[in-house]
């Protein structure tokens, strides 16, 4: 009888445990189940902010609604100013580490900031909460500093020609060759000159950009790449192109300083008013000139030869996630949705510059005037025929630029050699450099 009572209790323990056994299973699922929904509702606010005109804040909210449709847990808090405004607005919070988790980031500013340690780096982003399948490498790197990715581009440009073909036709001229070269460019000066008319805006407007593009085209770069000293050693490189800018000036092939400085807007440039027959500028630029001269303009790539060395996709904004932010990954999804979503893009329609996106491009073509359609495939074309952009400018860059176009004015005044201008330009820029 004992044994019998035993094997009973044994066997009343046994199917207890299992019974008990399966409640705990059955209880761990469900909860892990309950905290995955927890996790989907999970509640999140962002902050968003950007500079701008009222258009863009009006098109930036609308974006912002059909997000928060989409992901009715994510809330967005915007923050917008005007420019001058919006940087007043950032230094503060930067120096409180309470900056936006999402920021609309500039060239000019990008540098200090990832300097400062106040922006996230973005790598371990790319790929997953942010699809780059149909964004170029270039345009990845146009936020890559120090091998980190401290911005995604947010909207792409590129160094353009942009011409008036029937001004191009009375120097004798049909189209820009494709292939054409400095020597092409200096030739077409002389056709222009005899016409009575420019042939653009001339080498020495905005030097630092052309003439980086024109020593790019050579191999060499502007700046260093630790931004402490100036990227070329040989100062025949500067000679050469500031003694062609002299020429131009001096044979009225193209204007000189004191002709450009009286251009205050768009109605007083020589293209507008039928005195030049084209302008080197920035692609996205065209629709802006074009407006004002109310006829057709063409544009095309820059002279070579190795254009494609010298062309590059300059980054005309940034988005950046604070280094301080709780909530990288949503903040990562929003970008991801500012870059990739068509229906968002729809509504910006390319108004803070050309989108990185292949398959965002192609969907927005079917909404562009014939103007942006121009700028829209040059860009894509000239993606193609590029190399990689050489970063952000380093800090003092404000200071060497104002001190090139003081040495390129002189120059063509006749007041100085390039010669003397090159040896006092290294000196005085790399004096600026090295104290950064």
């Amino acid at each position: 009888m004992k044994k019998f009572i035993m094997a009973l209790l044994s066997l009343f323990l046994i199917f207890s445990l299992a019974a008990c056994s399966g409640g705990t299973t059955s209880k761990n699922q469900s909860e892990s189940k309950n905290d995955e929904e927890a996790s989907k509702d999970e509640k999140v606010t962002l902050r968003l902010a950007w500079w701008g005109n009222q258009p863009r804040h009006d098109y930036t909210l609308k974006m912002i609604e059909l997000y928060e449709k989409e992901h009715p847990n994510v809330k967005i808090e915007p923050e917008y100013a005007s420019w001058d405004d919006y940087w007043k607005k950032m230094a503060p919070q930067a120096a409180a580490n309470q900056l936006p988790d999402i920021i609309q980031m500039d060239l000019s500013y990008i540098t200090e900031y990832s300097t400062n340690n106040q922006l996230a780096d973005l790598t371990p982003f790319f790929g997953k909460e942010i699809d780059t399948t149909n964004l170029s490498q270039n345009f990845l790197d146009g936020g890559k500093i120090d091998g980190k990715y401290y911005g995604l581009t947010a909207s792409m440009v590129a160094l353009s020609y942009q011409y008036d073909p029937a001004l191009l036709k009375k120097i004798g001229i049909d189209k820009i060759p494709a292939d054409w070269t400095w020597d092409d460019y200096q030739e077409f000066g002389k056709k222009a000159s005899a016409s009575g008319l420019y042939i653009d805006n001339g080498p020495g407007t905005a030097p630092d950009v052309l003439f980086n593009y024109y020593l790019r085209t050579n191999g060499q770069r502007l700046y260093s790449k630790d931004g402490k000293a100036l990227g070329y050693k040989d100062d025949k490189y500067f000679v050469d192109y500031f003694k062609m800018y002299s020429d131009m000036v001096k044979n009225k092939a193209v204007p000189s300083p004191d002709v450009i400085a009286q251009v205050k807007g768009l109605e007083d440039d020589p293209v507008v008013k039928q005195q030049s027959v084209g302008i080197f500028q920035w692609a996205s630029q065209l629709s802006g000139i074009q407006q004002v001269a109310n006829r057709p303009l063409e544009i095309s790539g820059l002279p070579g030869p190795d254009a494609d060395k010298g062309l590059f996709i300059k980054p005309g904004m940034f988005w950046s996630i604070a280094n301080s932010s709780k909530q990288k990954a949503e903040a990562a999804k929003f970008i991801d949705f500012l870059t990739n979503d068509i229906e968002a893009n729809k509504i910006m329609l390319g108004e803070r510059g050309i989108p990185g996106s292949s398959k965002v491009q192609e969907a927005l073509k079917p909404l562009l005037s014939t103007v942006q359609k121009q700028i829209f495939d040059y860009v894509a074309w000239a993606e193609n025929n590029s190399s990689a952009f050489n970063g952000p400018d380093p800090a003092g860059a404000g200071e060497i630029i104002n001190l090139l176009k003081t040495f390129a004015d002189q120059i063509a005044y006749g007041e100085m050699k390039p010669e003397d201008a090159a040896k006092q330009f290294r000196q005085q820029a790399e004096a600026i450099l090295a104290q950064k």
